[in-house]
């Protein structure tokens, strides 16, 4: 049952987190990626996952880890996407892990073009009093990649491992 509310439950909600605090602030706070963490440390544990299992769910989040950071290093995401990446890849394992990442840099993609688009536009008047509206809207702004993170582990939730994982638990 614990399996399942945290897969359920818990995971959205911390990725709901994760994707609106980047959208208001272009930032993912460091206890959100802890949490991700937390959450699966106890996830593992309620879901009676064997040691060879959570170890290839460890590997997957180092390999998030070294892939969002190397993005980071190249300007391509922020800290806070990198690290979100990472939390992400530890709960899907090796076996989600490529279609999230296509997924999220499709999603990326377009989240990327689409704002772009609108910040051509001009921001209604009734937007302006709202900042982090501004913000988004303001061409030298950065993309909230985190958003795009976060769509992608939804989408991709209920046909993954961890939510057959919490379903057999």
């Amino acid at each position: 049952m614990l399996a399942e509310i945290l897969v359920i439950v818990a995971l959205p909600l911390l990725l709901a987190a994760a994707a609106g605090w980047d959208l208001a602030s272009f930032t993912i706070p460091n206890f959100l990626t802890l949490a991700f963490a937390a959450a699966f440390a106890i996830f593992a544990v309620a879901a009676g996952l064997s040691p060879a299992v959570i170890g290839w769910h460890l590997l997957a989040g180092m390999i998030g880890l070294f892939i969002g950071f190397t993005l980071f290093a190249l300007g391509y995401i922020g800290g806070g996407d990198a690290k979100l990446f990472a939390a992400v890849a530890l709960w899907l394992g090796l076996n989600d892990m490529l279609p999230y990442a296509l997924l999220a840099s499709l999603l990326g993609g377009l989240l990327t073009l689409g704002l772009l688009a609108l910040r051509q536009c001009p921001l209604p008047e009734f937007l302006t009093r709202h900042s982090w509206i501004v913000k988004l809207h303001d061409p030298r702004s950065g993309i909230p990649y985190g958003v795009a993170l976060a769509s992608s582990a939804f989408f991709l939730l209920p046909s993954t491992e961890v939510f057959r994982f919490a379903a057999g638990a």
